[in-house]
């Protein structure tokens, strides 16, 4: 449920923070994949507070494709540490942030 302790928020515009991690983990998502992407833009997210905090971030990668990405960062006092814990392919731009 978003905006309960625990829940994820509301989706959001991605800011230059989100582009950020998106930057981070670019590598882990094109080995995931198995594809190069040129351009992985963030458009939208929704994070949750954790230990540390996990994102979902909707990017585009080019033309009508979107992926949706759920990335973990840790707390700064843990390294502050960026993952990819997940990627889920064949997005449009209006397919909603869900948590998988």
């Amino acid at each position: 449920m978003p905006n309960m302790p625990g829940g994820f928020t509301e989706p959001m515009d991605a800011t230059e923070e989100i582009q950020k991690i998106c930057d981070q983990v670019k590598g882990q998502v094109q080995e995931n994949t198995k594809k190069i992407y040129e351009e992985l833009r963030a458009v939208k997210y929704t994070s949750q507070i954790v230990h540390g905090t996990n994102y979902l971030i909707k990017v585009h990668v080019g033309g009508c494709i979107y992926l949706h990405l759920k990335v973990y960062k840790s707390l700064p006092c843990d390294g502050g540490e960026v993952v990819l814990r997940g990627v889920q392919e064949h997005k449009t731009e209006v397919d909603p942030l869900v948590p998988f």
